[in-house]
């Protein structure tokens, strides 16, 4: 087009712009945005769309309120976005603003939003709102079903998370292998093995269902979990997905916990040679490794990270206090407040810590 001298019209350029934000160039997607003759609400959706799912929440949520302000209403997929973003910053403010506006709204119930919403008030730890927005949905399919059995599943309320999938099943819905990946990693946090074999298997025998990748890593996870390490190993070898790095990942991870030396140098090996550039890997194993005392693996693990040029990106804490994001990384002293917060964690373990808790100070 450019090279022709086509000039596009404002449809195509819109259309352009979508297809730049899907495939996650943002910065050329926001230059055809800027240069919109009218931004019409397709076009406020793609943007806020692609920052949402390039995993930038902060710039879409910031779209979403210009958004407003230019006097375009927000649609479903408006509101499906924006609670994403909040669920991803764990930011339960702005997404019950989003709530009230979407009520104000008077959008017909949609599947898509209903479960963005159950969604976000889970990840930012409501969950009786969660489940209210559930109550409230009168066309509920195995979507909705899932989003509420996977949000009580991220916190761990494992006989919710079972009673709730009974419940399903008793009122006619099927589920899918979503639904099953949450009840498998419920299992597993419950240590509930019989049970987890029990869903497992019922998949494809009940349901047709093939087990994925995902679903042995939960079943590798619940078995390491439960000290049954060499079940786990056996288990992951017969498996279709044994060239599956997150499988290994899952046995690495159990054998740390208990302590199985030499499995612990076969896994940590495999899982390597599957993910030789992820910087994640070489955290895992670094940790496990210093668990142990080897060090002298420790010390080639890292050197093959700096001959690799593999970086790790470095973590941080996020809070958002009275609309403002505030980062932390670990000695940071850039903080304009940076002198009282750090008098005042010099305080908090003589007020929180638990007389039986001992740290794990090797692996952290």
């Amino acid at each position: 087009m450019v090279v022709i001298g086509y000039v596009p019209s404002e449809y195509l350029k819109i259309k352009l712009l979508i297809l730049y934000a899907k495939s996650g160039d943002l910065r050329t997607a926001y230059v055809l945005f800027d240069n919109l003759l009218e931004k019409t609400l397709i076009s406020w959706n793609a943007m806020i769309a692609g920052f949402v799912q390039k995993g930038c929440g902060e710039f879409g949520l910031d779209l979403y309120y210009n958004m407003i302000k230019n006097g375009v209403s927000p649609d479903q997929y408006t509101f499906a976005s924006v609670f994403r973003a909040s669920a991803s910053l764990a930011s339960l403010e702005h997404g019950k603003r989003a709530h009230g506006v979407l009520i104000k709204s008077h959008i017909r119930e949609n599947v898509v939003v209903s479960s963005a919403l159950m969604d976000m008030y889970f990840k930012c730890s409501s969950l009786t709102d969660a489940h209210q927005v559930f109550n409230e949905v009168v066309n509920r399919n195995v979507v909705t079903w899932t989003s509420l059995i996977s949000g009580y599943g991220q916190h761990g309320r494992v006989n919710e998370v079972l009673e709730l999938f009974d419940k399903m099943i008793n009122e006619g819905f099927r589920p899918n292998y979503v639904t099953f990946l949450a009840v498998l990693s419920a299992c597993s946090h419950g240590g509930l093995v019989n049970e987890g074999w029990h869903y497992f298997l019922s998949m494809k025998r009940d349901y047709g269902i093939q087990p994925r990748g995902q679903h042995y890593s939960a079943m590798v996870d619940l078995l390491g979990r439960s000290g049954k390490l060499h079940e786990a190993y056996e288990f992951v070898l017969n498996s279709p997905f044994k060239e599956h790095p997150a499988i290994w990942g899952a046995l690495l991870g159990a054998c740390r916990i208990h302590g199985d030396m030499d499995l612990v140098k076969l896994v940590a090996d495999k899982y390597l040679e599957l993910e030789p550039e992820n910087s994640g890997t070489y955290v895992l194993l670094s940790n496990t490794y210093a668990t142990f005392g080897f060090w002298e693996n420790l010390a080639a693990l890292r050197r093959k990270m700096r001959n690799s040029g593999v970086i790790k990106e470095p973590a941080y804490s996020r809070i958002e206090i009275q609309g403002e994001v505030h980062f932390f990384l670990r000695g940071d002293v850039s903080h304009r407040r940076s002198a009282e917060i750090y008098e005042l964690i010099k305080l908090m373990p003589s007020i929180l810590k638990d007389p039986d808790y001992v740290p794990d100070i090797i692996s952290s």
